[in-house]
């Protein structure tokens, strides 16, 4: 009799269905997004750019759809990164100052033990 084994990954929620490849359906659309947005960038440009420079373009123009497919942060997805960066890095900037302070003297403000200790 033949064994069956099943793999289970160790963190279930880090599961991903394979489609094409290996890849995800998030991760081959992003690819084919890229692969699109590199050939209209080579055939828009083809005749104002040199064939050594129009590569470097494309690689450039489809990185970013390229990395939208690959990129987690914290189980965060590409767009999801770049809005909490956008959000706490440009949006609301906290300036963090510290600024210490004495508990005590601030609890025996109000006290009778503060006089007291006054006179002595």
């Amino acid at each position: 009799m033949a064994t069956i084994e099943v793999r289970i990954n160790k963190e279930v929620r880090d599961y991903q269905e394979s489609i094409f490849f290996g890849l995800s359906l998030r991760q081959l659309v992003f690819a084919l997004l890229a692969v699109l947005v590199a050939v209209g960038v080579y055939f828009g440009l083809r005749n104002i750019v040199g064939s050594g420079e129009i590569g470097w373009i494309c690689v450039l123009a489809a990185f970013p759809f390229a990395l939208g497919g690959f990129f987690t942060y914290n189980g965060m997805t590409f767009e999801k990164f770049l809005l909490a960066f956008i959000r706490s890095e440009l949006l609301y900037p906290k300036k963090l100052v510290f600024r210490s302070e004495n508990l005590y003297a601030k609890a025996l403000e109000n006290s009778s033990v503060k006089e007291a200790l006054r006179l002595d």
